[in-house]
């Protein structure tokens, strides 16, 4: 055989290594290797001449070159290429003309018409029998992705597969069907077996997730989670904004105490004694305020059988049962779990009740701060008029 499948080799390997673009990650150099072993393995078992050998292995080594200059009409673009770089090698016309035949039999759902064809179509799919096909047909995935050609996702893709390996795909040669199709089987279980755990796994989330949005309880289980949630985050920052004037009034009235009530005694500081106590007054007032607002409501602690059976008490709120016995609370709880309708009424009473505490502690907190500024205010006016009519006397 003449060195021309050497220079096919390196031309081939050259093309695909400098100008094939980095999306192809199927169509590249090594599938083109596997198609040259894989025809070569066909081939050992036929007796062919020479020449038609030889044609076969060129096509092999040159049918995916097209890809160099995109994916679109690549078997076309493939044979010009040949075509050119055969004609330098000064190879004989009739031999380009059976080479860019079988290059053409690579296109998808070709029929062969002769053996030549049938050992190029089975070598180009001879994947399909590997146990690396399912690492392979992900590359193929991927590629066809990143070139814009098509989307699968993982279900979809399975299901594209069984399709071509179970429905349109058949090996032609007598070494493909006995070497390769029990080994094509095996990959077709393989993905049978993955696409009906993967169309069971999508069954249960699709119906999972129609349960959630046709779940009415759901939503109305967020919509007190949120709400409590709310109501106690509204307390917690009323809690604070009073321990903060509780805070600064403490410090304030400590420092007055400390400071300025002692120089009262002294007869030239007489006139001091009308803005301090307007001072400590409004400071006093404004620690009452946020000490009512924080002070907490003391409740019977009890409840009868007859409260849980008539639904009148809520077993949510601590201050309803904190003298209950423990088997007596226990068997309220479960009398509670028992009635949907009567956890919806604690909790609405629970939300309403913590509304009413929270429109109290708010409604305080603003006298708070207004008496606070207010008093902050006079008591500056105060000490100013006292120290003007009577500090420079």
């Amino acid at each position: 055989m003449s060195d021309i499948i050497d220079k096919t080799k390196s031309f081939a390997t050259d093309l695909l290594t400098r100008k094939l673009a980095p999306e192809f990650l199927y169509h590249n150099l090594t599938h083109t290797q596997r198609v040259v072993k894989s025809t070569k393995e066909i081939l050992d078992s036929l007796k062919l001449e020479d020449k038609e050998t030889e044609h076969l292995i060129l096509a092999a080594w040159l049918h995916d070159t097209g890809y160099t200059k995109g994916s679109e009409d690549h078997e076309e673009t493939s044979t010009v290429i040949a075509k050119e770089f055969l004609e330098k090698q000064g190879y004989s016309q009739e031999g380009i003309k059976k080479i860019c035949s079988i290059i053409l039999a690579t296109k998808k759902k070709h029929k062969p018409i002769n053996i030549a064809e049938e050992i190029i179509r089975d070598a180009d799919a001879s994947h399909f029998a590997q146990s690396s096909y399912m690492d392979t047909c992900e590359f193929l995935r991927e590629e066809l992705s990143l070139l814009g050609i098509a989307e699968y996702n993982q279900k979809e893709w399975l299901k594209t597969n069984l399709e071509v390996l179970g429905k349109e795909h058949d090996y032609y040669t007598d070494y493909a069907k006995e070497h390769w199709q029990p080994k094509k089987e095996k990959n077709l279980k393989r993905l049978s077996k993955e696409y009906k755990t993967i169309k069971s796994i999508v069954k249960k989330e699709a119906l999972k997730a129609k349960f959630k949005s046709d779940s009415p309880d759901r939503g109305i289980q967020t919509l007190f989670r949120v709400t409590l949630k709310n109501h106690l985050t509204l307390s917690d920052i009323a809690d604070t904004k009073a321990n903060i004037l509780l805070s600064v009034n403490a410090i304030i009235i400590s420092m007055a105490l400390s400071n300025l009530i002692p120089k009262l005694d002294n007869p030239s500081n007489h006139y001091l004694i009308t803005p301090t106590v307007i001072f400590i007054f409004f400071s006093v007032a404004s620690m009452i305020l946020a000490v009512l607002a924080t002070r907490p409501n003391v409740t019977s602690g009890e409840f009868t059988k007859e409260d849980v059976k008539n639904k009148k008490v809520n077993l949510l709120f601590f201050g309803n049962f904190h003298k209950m016995k423990l088997s007596e609370y226990e068997w309220a709880i479960n009398e509670l779990v028992k009635d949907k309708d009567y956890i919806y009424s604690s909790l609405t009473k629970d939300l309403y009740y913590l509304g009413l505490v929270l429109n109290r502690k708010y409604k305080i907190l603003r006298w708070t701060y207004t008496i606070f500024m207010i008093g902050t205010v006079i008591s500056v006016i105060a000490f100013a008029v006292s120290f003007q009519l009577y500090g420079t006397k």
